[in-house]
């Protein structure tokens, strides 16, 4: 027992230590853009975000004004987090709950506190349903996606698609979409109204474009895998013309048995043809399979982000 007990304090003490300041000012930032999206673009005409944001929005609606979305915000998502603690780690908890915190706060300045009539039109886009749409959907996107790159989450149904997805045998995507859609449908049926829970999806589908972009990077790159009988040769014009290196992996011909390797190299969308040029300029039976590639990690980002 008393060994146990160290080995956890051990490995809380650990993560402990993996808490960053610098992420956390980043995660305000994301926090407050979240709060800037969904306040002044989604809530003042009745637009609903996605996931346990979009159910704490419908509950606002149907409660008494003593209960806020901010209210909900706190309630719906703290218990999911930690009941999700031992799964997701001690870190991505607390960088979620601080998240959680600070756009729960600035929704509630903004709706409750600051001079800002959000009541019925959105005092940037009016009533305008697709600009509403589009840019809460890019607003609080951002805001999502930085949470996530800086090691949180903003929104409890991330922890629920992964602790319940697997044991109900589909995949994270799915139950997020399952989950969404069944929220829409029911704010369709409570409202009596399909035009807004239909520009939600717009929403939805907006939002969720806006964090693949911010979480996978600003600068896509590709993954080109050259098979090639030349490997020694080829690296060295790729590494003379991109000033970069690549990775020789030695491989053998699943049918023919030939001795053949495999550079691994990276480059931008721009470089592509240039590579393919190179290559074929000094092995035409060279094979080449492209593949995008999310984000690069080097060691001065995990020491940012980590």
């Amino acid at each position: 027992m008393k060994s146990n007990r160290y080995k956890k304090n051990l490995i809380l003490q650990k993560e402990l230590k993996e808490l960053k300041f610098v992420n956390f000012i980043l995660l305000t930032a994301a926090g407050v853009v979240n709060a800037f999206g969904v306040s002044l673009f989604l809530f003042p005409v009745k637009l609903y975000d996605s996931g346990i944001s979009g159910l704490s929005m419908l509950l606002d609606q149907l409660t008494p004004s003593t209960f806020t979305l901010s209210m909900f915000l706190i309630i719906l998502n703290f218990p999911v987090f930690l009941f999700g603690l031992k799964k997701q780690g001690l870190s991505f908890t607390v960088y979620s709950l601080f998240a959680i915190a600070v756009y729960s706060l600035v929704s509630f300045l903004i709706m409750h506190v600051l001079p800002i009539d959000v009541n019925f039109v959105s005092p940037l886009a009016g009533t305008d349903l697709l600009l509403c749409a589009v840019f809460g959907g890019v607003i609080s996107g951002i805001g999502s996606g930085l949470t996530i790159r800086f090691g949180g989450a903003i929104d409890g149904l991330d922890v629920l698609s992964v602790i319940f997805a697997k044991k109900i045998g589909i995949s994270i995507g799915t139950f997020v979409m399952a989950f969404n859609t069944l929220l829409y449908i029911v704010c369709g049926i409570v409202i009596k109204s399909w035009i807004l829970p239909l520009y939600s999806i717009v929403t939805y589908y907006v939002g969720s474009k806006t964090i693949d972009f911010i979480v996978e990077g600003f600068d896509r790159s590709m993954c080109a895998m050259v098979v090639t009988k030349k490997a020694e040769e080829i690296s060295e014009a790729l590494s003379e013309n991109f000033k970069a290196g690549g990775t020789i992996v030695n491989a053998t011909g699943g049918y023919s048995k030939d001795e053949k390797q495999i550079i691994y190299f990276i480059v931008n969308h721009f470089q592509i043809n240039k590579l393919k040029n190179i290559v074929m300029d000094i092995d035409n039976n060279a094979f080449i399979s492209l593949q995008n590639v999310a984000d690069i990690v080097r060691k001065e980002h995990m020491k940012l982000f980590l």
